[in-house]
Order: structure tokens, then C-alpha cells, then sequence
């Protein structure tokens, strides 16, 4: 059978949301054998395979691989729109056809037959009434509030105070984080001690027929209108998540429906079914909805032993719907796992294919079905993936470039051609011990941290595969590395290309060594959308300026561009001043104030704008440590303050403020900018001042400068955090007193937050050059970022090495 567009697409869904860091291997066609071809004695080439690291905790970690051929890799994109045969053919295998989901003779089901057609769409007119005033239209926080879109799934799993620890906890390991949106654990009594990551429900009372009743008046009161399928089950199920995911994503969400195993009353007479809770069942929104009201009558009326037939007297009698196993043409597949069953010997069409499998007796089992499940859906995924690289490489040969437009790996974007010589990507050259491009600049360094580990791993790979290709008649054995190169392309991902100086061993024993070229990619998998709180553009920004009496002479440029950007725009933002006093300006602030100009010049703002105060703090140390300062700062705003901390070089705007009131999160990131430093005027103009074209030019596309990320003065964070952060600092400060002067508060957020530390550049906050004042009395890093700062701040090498050669010219003169 052939692969329809949907399968596809469910198929890479499931894959590689999961399945990270793929990674394919090839080697050219020259240089296989000694004489410098295929040998004939040789194999032939192997069925692509693929290997897809850590897909499941239970799996031992390995660095995944995908082996290709030189034309060929296991994996492939495409998803195609039609079907490979003809349309009456039998598959026989439903698992290997992707098929999971037909009901039983439903694959050439019309959907319009006896079916109500619940998409359509509707038009809602809008009245306004004249007479009434205008009121203005209330918009809601998210689109998806707006829209009346909800959540899939929710999944309520029953359990109790002696399981809780046990089986409840296996649940939640195999399927609760990864796969389900969300899992509640319900039980009557809480236990003392609660699993770390789990949501437990308590309702005070252990009966079981109390327990559901609480449960589903618990599930319609606080998350009725948020999702469209509640699925409950028992502790001793084990769930297949990405199956039931996708049947509730078949299925419409507008219709009354009762779903799970259909079993028969104690007594059989009738012909209603109630759904069996020892394998699940899934209730829509629209039926919980209608059986709230009944809740409490079946609470007093309806007497059972079992919870789930009771729940299914309850829906038969008030809503007249008994429990099916087939609707919309898809099936709710179950298993009953033996007394004493082994998984790994289950090999059945059903054990396969099944949502849920039950009884569960012991944790240890719920893990070996789920490394058992986990098998069958790669062996799928292999399967599959096999199927589209073949419809691909079928497809080619109807393209305009035909076979020869085919790229390795088949399914991944060809490498990035460039158009000028300025968009060529180098590749770096490494060896075992080094790497020959380095961050700062040097030519060589010495290979450590991720690097040393991502070449050892490839290293390791490369050698595997090649055994696995060419066993039993050779055997490899790495005797070292003799070139190698890797380059990251942004359309593909990393990649290597190994020369190798290899021990090759023949079945006979006998042993040469050659050398080996192998192409290597490890591909860029799905983009994955982190989900974030939510944020405003309207929050106040708090600016807080720290000014030394060195710093005076640039506080009135930072004064007219606030001045500029903020007040003139109405923008929310408040100014802070901070004057650093040393103790001996401290001492004569009565006769001579050396912060005198700048509180004039304040005052002078004030009286501009009658609405506008800005304070200012007076502050006497002789190490102004940026954590001191801000101990003194964060005493006086409330604790949902946002600041922003400032240097007098900094130019606001807008644009900036916008970026950190979203990229700053309350409990949960920092912002620490990288401000565009421009360079030394004086050598890159030298005798030359720049025109006004050029000025205008720069300052749009950011020329002559650069990113100083030497610098972490510039920050945006919530009072809030800083408080967080500074109260888990205290223990260690009494062991050490001098730590206040040795960190600045950077390095208080990595160190004891625990909140994401957002560094990036950011092109809106440009400083005109300047040559920093650095303390000796600081730390020994923060001194060394600070002289690294002016040294890179000069010019680029392009402007000292001109200004170089200019000297020597008028030197020789």
C-alpha cells in the first residue's frame, strides 16, 4: 500500500518532535577499496538504516546516526499527496501501512454517509443598535480565547494512596511528560509524600464510585471550556500517547461521544454498553457538559461497585448514549496483556496496533511495554521513512535536472550555493587535540568542552558505521585522525569531513593500513516553539543611572536623548539617578558639589515638564560595585519593579525599551543586552572627518564598530528576581565578604537565579566611542573584560593595520 499525504505528515509529527539530532553518514565514491573501487568480493550496499538517539528514557544514550549511501540517506521530508497503487489493494499488514486508525471495513468509507456534517460554517451578523452608546470592544488576552480554540486532550488518571508511589508514577514517566498536554493524577487520599512532577488531585474520600463522581464534576467545573476530549484511566494502563493524541485529532469535537472498550452490564440483557476503565475511554466536552446536571441524581440513585460501569449507567439513563469502540471511522484499539506475559515476545496485529494496553501489574512492566511500544513506532518510523526516500528518488527522475539534481541525504535541503564570494561558508579545520578557528581570534587553540565531545562522538560513529557496511569481510579500527573539517550550514546543519587513517582486518586475519574519506551530516531537526509567559509592551521601565565624577561629561547627551525618546513620546519610563561619591567629594559635598551641573540640568528637565520628577540617590563608597548599588536600589521600588540598568553612554529609544519589557519575564528571564560599540573615531577617519552621507549610512547598518560583549553593564530584570537571587547569595557572603566586589550582577543571575539568562545583541543600543575608566579594585575578570573592552574598541584590524602602515610611512620619511 502506498503512503497518503496524512500519514506522511502524522509520521513526521510523531518523529521528529522527538527524535533529535539525526545524523547521516556517506562516503564518496572514490577511495572504498585499495585499488581505489569497489572491490567485487565486497557486499552490496545495505538497506539505508537509521538510528535516532534518546528517543526513550529507558534507551541506552547513543549518538544517533543515520547511513546512507553516496546517493542515499534514511530520511526524508517529503510529504506526498497521493496514493502508490491501486485503490482496492490490500495492504494485509495495517501497522506497516500506517493505517492504525480505520475502523474495522471502514477504508473505503464515504465520511458524508449518515454522518452529520458539523462543518459548516456560520455566519454571525452583527447588530449594532442605535440607540444605545458606543462601548468600546474589550479584547482578550490571547487569539486563541477570541477564536474559541481549545486544547485537545486532557487525560485524568485514577489511582490511590497505596499505588500512587508505584504505578502512578510509571504513568507518569512514560507518557505524562513528553506526550500529554496535561495529567492530572486523582485519588481519595493523598499520600505523605507526594512524586516530584506529578499533578495530584485529592478528594478526601477513597470509594471508588466517590472518586469518579468527584472526578468528572472536577474535570467540567475547571477545565470544561478549555479542552475538547477528556480521557480517564486507571494507574494499571499503559497509554500509547501519540496514538490517542491523534485519534482525538480525527475525530470532531462537536458531537456527543462515549468511547472506549464496549462491555456488557452484570447480566447481559441489555443491549447498552458501558466503556471498561481498566483500558480507558474518552468522554467529549459536549457530553460532559450534559451530564453535569445529572451528576448528583446518579450520585444518590444509581447504586455500583465499579466506577466506570457506574459512570456508563449514568450516561445511558440521562443521556441515552452507550459506549462504542468505532466512530467516524476510527477505532479504539485495546489489548489485554496476560497473566505472566512477556512484551518483548507479543508480536500480534493487535498487541501492535493497540491505544491501551491492561492489566498493569507492576512498574517494571509498564517500562518494558514502553521500550517495547517504542520499538514498534522506529521500526515504523524506519519503514516509512524508507517509503518516501524511494518515492523521492522515483519522483526525481521527472524533474528537469533528473537523477543528477538528487542530493545526499535524499530528503534533507541541498548545500547552500553561494552567490558572491562573501557568502561562501569556511570550513573549519580540527584535529584530535585542536581546532584552528577560535572564538578570540587565534589561530590555533586546544579542542575541550562540546567540541572535544561532538569530534570524539563523530570520530566513534564513522568507524561504526563503516564496520557495519563491510563486516565480515573487513573490520576496521581507528588508528587516528588524520584531516578533518567541519562547516554549519544554516539550510541543512553540521558538516564533517573526515580523513581517516584506519587499521583495515580481513576474515583471514590479515591486517593493512589505508586511508578512508568519509562525509558525515548531522541535520537540523524540527524547530521547536518554547512556550513563554506572557508579556506586555505596557510595562513601566525603570531606568537606573549610575554616574561617577568621571562619568559627568556624558550625562548630557544621555539627558536629551531621554529627553527625546521618552518624555516627548509620552513613553512609560521613569529615571533614576545614582551619584557615586568617593569619601573625599563626600566630604566637601557642602562646599562643592561635584554632582552640582548635573542636578542643574536635571532641574531644568523638571521645570520643562511640570508632570516629570527625577530623584536621585546620593551613594559614598570607594568601590562602586555594581551589586552594592543595586542592594541600595532595590530597598526603594516595589518588588514587581522592571528596571532597566544604564551607563551614561547609553542612547535610549523605543525601540530598545519595547525589546526589554518582552525579553525580560518575571520569574522567569533576564535580559542582558550587547550594546553596538563604535569604534575609535580617531583611527578609523584619522585626519578624515566622516561626511554627513557616510554618518547617516552608519548609523543605519551599524558600520565601523562592533558588539562589545566584554560588557554586562546594561541589564533588564524584575526587582523581584534580583531580590530572589540576592537572598540565595546571603550564605555564601558570610564565608566570603569580598564576593560583593568580585561579581557583578550578571554573574549573581547565572550563579544563584536559576532563571534563563537572555544574552543577544541588540542593534538599538548604540554608544559612541569612549575609553572606560577601569578599577583595579574590582575582580580580576571584571578588570580584564573592561581592558579587552577598549583595546577591541580602537578600531577593527582592517583600521590598525592601516593606521600601522601609515605610521611606518612617516617614520621612514
Amino acid at each position: 500500500g502506498g503512503l497518503t499525504h496524512g500519514s506522511a505528515r502524522r509520521l513526521f509529527t510523531r518523529t521528529f518532535d522527538r527524535k533529535r539530532d539525526l545524523l547521516c553518514f556517506a562516503e564518496p565514491h572514490r577511495g572504498a577499496t585499495r585499488n581505489n573501487g569497489r572491490d567485487a568480493s565486497l557486499p552490496p550496499p545495505k538497506v539505508p538504516t537509521m538510528r535516532i538517539s534518546s528517543f526513550l528514557a529507558v534507551f541506552r544514550p547513543a549518538l544517533p546516526l543515520i547511513l546512507g549511501l553516496s546517493l542515499g540517506c534514511s530520511l526524508s521530508l517529503l510529504m506526498v499527496s497521493w496514493t502508490q497503487g491501486d485503490a482496492d489493494d490490500s495492504c494485509g499488514d495495517e501497522l506497516a501501512s500506517g493505517r492504525l486508525f480505520l475502523g474495522r471495513g471502514d477504508a473505503q468509507r464515504d465520511p458524508r454517509d449518515g454522518e452529520p456534517d458539523d462543518f459548516q460554517p456560520r455566519i454571525v451578523p452583527y447588530h449594532r443598535d442605535p440607540n444605545k452608546p458606543h462601548k468600546k470592544v474589550l479584547r482578550t488576552r490571547y487569539i486563541h480565547t477570541e477564536l474559541g480554540i481549545r486544547e485537545r486532550l486532557l487525560v485524568g488518571v485514577l489511582t490511590s494512596r497505596a499505588t500512587l508511589n508505584t504505578l502512578a508514577v510509571a504513568v507518569n514517566r512514560t507518557v505524562a511528560h513528553h506526550h500529554f498536554h496535561r495529567t492530572f493524577f486523582f485519588t481519595g487520599l493523598r499520600s505523605p509524600k507526594v512524586p516530584h512532577g506529578m499533578t495530584v488531585v485529592a478528594h478526601g474520600d477513597d470509594r471508588p464510585v466517590w472518586l469518579m463522581y468527584e472526578t468528572v464534576r472536577h474535570l467540567h467545573q475547571h477545565y470544561g471550556s478549555d479542552y475538547d476530549w477528556f480521557l480517564l484511566a486507571q494507574d494499571d494502563t499503559y497509554m500509547q500517547a501519540d496514538r490517542l493524541s491523534e485519534l482525538v485529532g480525527h475525530l470532531s469535537a462537536g458531537q456527543d461521544l462515549y468511547m472506549g472498550r464496549a462491555e456488557e452490564f452484570i447480566g447481559g440483557e441489555e443491549k447498552a454498553r458501558y466503556c471498561h476503565g481498566g483500558y480507558g475511554y474518552l468522554l467529549s466536552r459536549s457530553l460532559l457538559a450534559r451530564l453535569q446536571p445529572h451528576l448528583d441524581t446518579c450520585r444518590n440513585d444509581i447504586l455500583s461497585v465499579r466506577p466506570d460501569e457506574w459512570l456508563g449507567r449514568c450516561i445511558i439513563d440521562y443521556l441515552g448514549l452507550s459506549c462504542v469502540e468505532v466512530h467516524q471511522g476510527m477505532t479504539y484499539r485495546y489489548f489485554e496483556l496476560g497473566k505472566n506475559a512477556d512484551p518483548e515476545r507479543e508480536d500480534s496485529i493487535q498487541f501492535k496496533n493497540a491505544f491501551t494496553v491492561h492489566p498493569i501489574s507492576e512498574p517494571n512492566l509498564m517500562y518494558r511495554l514502553h521500550k517495547r511500544f517504542s520499538q514498534i513506532e522506529l521500526e515504523q518510523t524506519y519503514l516509512q521513512i524508507q517509503q518516501l526516500q524511494m518515492q523521492i528518488n522515483n519522483l526525481s527522475e521527472l524533474t528537469p535536472e533528473g537523477k543528477a539534481g538528487l542530493t545526499w541525504p535524499i530528503g534533507i535541503n541541498p548545500p547552500f550555493k553561494p552567490r558572491t564570494r562573501f557568502e561562501v561558508i569556511n570550513w573549519e579545520y580540527f584535529t584530535e587535540e585542536h581546532i584552528y578557528s577560535c572564538i578570540d581570534s587565534s589561530p590555533k587553540c586546544e579542542m575541550r568542552g562540546a567540541d572535544r565531545a561532538d569530534i570524539s562522538a563523530i570520530l566513534e560513529i564513522a568507524v561504526e558505521r563503516l564496520n557495519e557496511r563491510y563486516q565480515p569481510q573487513l573490520r576496521f579500527r581507528k588508528r587516528r585522525l588524520l584531516n578533518g573539517y567541519r562547516r554549519f550550514d544554516p539550510t541543512r546543519g553540521m558538516e564533517y569531513l573526515l580523513d581517516l587513517a584506519l587499521e583495515a582486518y580481513t576474515q583471514k586475519g590479515h591486517s593493512q593500513i589505508i586511508a578512508k574519506r568519509v562525509n558525515l551530516l548531522r541535520p537540523l531537526s524540527a524547530v521547536e516553539i518554547i512556550p513563554m509567559p506572557y508579556v506586555t509592551e505596557a510595562t513601566r521601565v525603570q531606568i537606573i543611572l549610575p554616574v561617577t565624577a568621571q562619568d559627568q561629561d556624558y550625562v548630557g547627551n544621555f539627558l536629551d536623548m531621554y529627553v527625546m525618546n521618552t518624555l516627548d513620546t509620552h513613553d512609560n519610563v521613569l529615571l533614576t539617578f545614582l551619584f557615586i561619591y568617593d569619601p573625599f567629594d563626600a566630604q566637601r559635598v557642602s562646599q562643592t558639589d561635584v554632582f552640582a551641573g548635573i542636578k542643574a540640568m536635571i532641574g531644568e528637565v523638571e521645570k520643562r515638564y511640570g508632570d516629570v520628577k527625577i530623584p536621585w540617590i546620593s551613594v559614598k563608597t570607594e568601590v562602586p560595585s555594581q551589586v552594592k548599588l543595586m542592594d541600595i536600589i532595590s530597598k526603594k521600588h516595589p518588588v514587581d519593579t522592571l528596571f532597566f540598568l544604564a551607563g551614561v553612554w547609553t542612547e535610549i529609544n523605543s525601540d530598545f525599551l519595547n525589546r526589554c519589557r518582552m525579553n525580560a519575564i518575571s520569574n522567569w528571564q533576564v535580559f542582558f543586552p550587547i550594546h553596538f560599540q563604535e569604534f575609535n573615531p580617531a583611527v578609523v577617519y584619522r585626519d578624515q572627518q566622516p561626511s554627513a552621507a557616510s554618518s547617516s549610512f552608519a548609523s543605519e547598518s551599524l558600520r565601523d564598530g562592533r558588539f562589545d560583549r566584554h560588557v554586562f553593564d546594561e541589564a533588564c530584570f524584575y526587582n523581584a528576581d534580583y531580590m530572589t537571587a540576592r537572598t540565595k547569595m546571603a550564605a555564601d557572603i558570610l564565608d566570603n565578604e569580598e564576593l560583593l566586589e568580585s561579581m557583578d550582577v550578571y554573574d549573581i543571575f547565572v550563579r544563584y537565579s536559576g532563571l534563563h539568562v537572555f544574552r543577544a545583541a541588540e542593534p538599538a543600543l548604540i554608544q559612541k566611542y569612549v575609553r572606560r575608566a577601569c578599577n583595579p579594585r574590582f575582580s580580576e575578570d571584571i578588570y580584564h573584560r573592561c581592558v579587552l573592552s577598549n583595546l577591541e574598541g580602537l578600531g577593527s584590524r582592517s583600521h590598525l593595520a592601516m593606521a600601522l602602515f601609515e605610521q611606518e610611512q612617516a617614520n621612514s620619511t
